[in-house]
């Protein structure tokens, strides 16, 4: 078997497509034999290239095939582009299989294809080929995604579970939606083994079509969640054993090359029928996700008589925490996030709800809903100085800054400034930053305990400010059309203690703990997680002093704040930086 080597977006002309094929040699007693079992069809700028494989895959010339088309499509719909999306691919090539196929005035031949099975694993929901075949029996459509009560892209009712088909493909339509980021191998195939499969087995396709973004995979920026490699190789795996293994894979989402490469290369080798790639599954998926798994399928069982069965209590008792479960991937360096800012940035511009509000109007109105809301922001680290935690609300940069801050929209100083001590262990982890360049950065332990005593200088702002900060100490910069912290969170972490913001998580400050009340106003700090402990206990993670900059600022912190003279701040920061965890 050979892999040749290309280079996407190397074509001279916008219109072109190619195909590759790879060879895989099948060796018997009497001679050496090539089948040419699978495509990959790069293509960029027209929906052909779906089209050409799948008309391929049909009439067994190949086996299987991988379309690498660029743009995506899933979200583009019959009359509007949207979501980088501008022709959707995977629904153009299904209409061309299902229905009457002329070319340049010739009917062709029947391919015998009468239904089609449709997934989509992108992260984000296809509405676009949801809408295209919503009233088609012919068409099993298949989403999973994240959807978050309809805030996460592309927003809306459209990917929710209770969008089951209309008219005659009413039961043919079948939404995932995710209630948090995170989910990884283990919540993927608790809902392939509990809804898709088993539904797939009845509705018995002629051919499968994926719609395979790999923006659900682990690292990358925008999704989220966690599917590994192996995950995908397993998902595909489940999913050969439908048509005779006629399956269609066309590219949609990936932000993160590597994931995308180690994705994508997991899932060609099963089309190639190899062992999948080596690798193991997380024990258990989130209890949020057997609870949507169990939604699904109550909404569908008037269709689907395979699953009336309610689901044994011991398989869905069995669930992972959304606190404790951290992969090594997902602690995301700030230096990556800078590199990822191009990204990011194009999704700013992005409309995000059905009317075509604007992100700026929606924005808006949850900025003028927390900025009436007052917390408390404790500092431990940098922030403990003025001067530097300025920099996150006016924008700009202080002295042993590399790079600037962008600020807050609301760039008003704090109401009011006091000093607390808090049983919680102060230490120094980490051996780099881009703010600060080489040395570790302040954290606080999210666990109390009395035998510890750190100095936090508590900022009296706004809940839109805190929302502000709570980005910039995790992302260089994103489009805040709704906040990662919102009045429920608020109300709900009084109990928690802590909640783990998944929107920026591969930030290392995305945890954000509640420390009290102070004249009837929450206390907020922002720290790593208990699964960050363990990695700096174990050495997975590193722990590191801080540069002479770094520990200067903080030094200058607590003598401006009356707290310590220098000489009693040196000793404090060196204790934390050397008293092991």
């Amino acid at each position: 078997m050979f892999y040749p080597r290309t280079k996407l977006g190397s074509f001279p002309l916008p219109d072109q497509a190619f195909e590759i094929r790879l060879r895989t040699y099948f060796r018997s007693p009497l001679k050496n034999t090539v089948s040419f079992g699978l495509a990959l069809l790069v293509s960029r700028g027209i929906p052909e290239g779906g089209k050409q494989v799948a008309e391929k895959v049909a009439k067994g010339e190949l086996d299987s095939a991988f379309a690498i088309v660029r743009p995506p499509g899933h979200h583009a719909e019959e009359d509007e582009p949207m979501g980088f999306c501008l022709y959707n691919n995977v629904a153009v090539a299904t209409s061309f299989l299902l229905n009457e196929r002329v070319r340049t005035g010739f009917i062709l031949p029947e391919l015998g294809i009468k239904k089609v099975l449709i997934v989509d694993w992108d992260v984000h929901h296809g509405n676009g080929t949801q809408k295209m075949f919503y009233k088609d029996p012919r068409v099993l459509f298949f989403s999973v995604h994240r959807h978050e009560c309809g805030t996460f892209y592309p927003t809306g009712e459209d990917g929710s579970y209770v969008m089951i088909g209309e008219g005659p493909g009413e039961g043919y339509n079948i939404n995932v939606p995710w209630e948090n980021g995170r989910c990884g191998d283990a919540d993927y195939l608790a809902v392939w083994d509990h809804i898709l499969v088993p539904v797939a087995k009845e509705f018995n396709p002629d051919i499968v079509i994926i719609s395979a973004g790999f923006d659900a995979a682990i690292g990358d920026p925008l999704g989220g969640c966690r599917v590994s490699p192996y995950g995908y190789s397993i998902l595909l795996d489940k999913l050969m054993e439908f048509a005779g293994g006629k399956i269609v894979m066309a590219l949609e989402g990936g932000y993160n090359l590597n994931s995308l490469a180690n994705s994508v290369h997991a899932c060609v080798e099963v089309l190639l029928q190899q062992k999948p790639v080596t690798g193991s599954l997380e024990a258990y998926p989130f209890e949020s996700t057997w609870r949507v798994i169990q939604a699904v399928r109550q909404e569908l069982c008037g269709h689907w008589p395979i699953l009336v069965a309610k689901l044994p209590s011991a398989v869905i008792s069995r669930t992972a925490s959304l606190i404790e479960i951290s992969s090594s991937d997902s602690d995301g360096e700030l230096e990556e996030n800078e590199a990822l800012e191009d990204v990011i940035k194009p999704f700013t511009n992005l409309k995000v709800n059905e009317d075509g509000q604007e992100a700026s109007a929606i924005s808006s109105s949850w900025r003028s809903e927390l900025s009436k809301i007052n917390v408390w922001y404790a500092t431990y680290g940098s922030n403990m100085n003025i001067s530097r935690f300025r920099c996150y609300i006016e924008g700009g940069q202080t002295e042993g800054m590399r790079k600037p801050c962008v600020g807050s929209m609301d760039k008003s100083q704090p109401k009011e400034i006091i000093w607390k001590t808090f049983p919680y262990r102060l230490f120094f982890a980490r051996d780099h930053t881009a703010t600060w360049g080489p040395g570790g950065v302040a954290f606080l332990h999210p666990k109390s305990n009395v035998q510890d005593k750190s100095y936090l200088c508590l900022y009296k702002i706004t809940l839109e400010q805190f929302n502000d900060v709570l980005l910039q100490e995790n992302v260089t910069r994103y489009d805040m059309s709704c906040p990662l912290f919102d009045l429920t969170a608020l109300q709900t972490i009084q109990s928690k203690e802590c909640i783990s913001v998944d929107f920026v998580q591969r930030g290392w400050y995305h945890n954000v703990v509640y420390l009290g009340m102070e004249n009837d106003i929450p206390i907020l700090t922002m720290t790593c997680t208990l699964s960050d402990i363990n990695s700096f206990k174990s050495g997975k993670l590193p722990m590191y002093p801080p540069c002479k900059e770094y520990a200067n600022t903080l030094v200058k912190g607590l003598v401006e704040g009356k707290q310590l003279i220098e000489e009693e701040a040196l000793a404090y920061i060196q204790e934390a930086s050397t008293k092991p965890l």
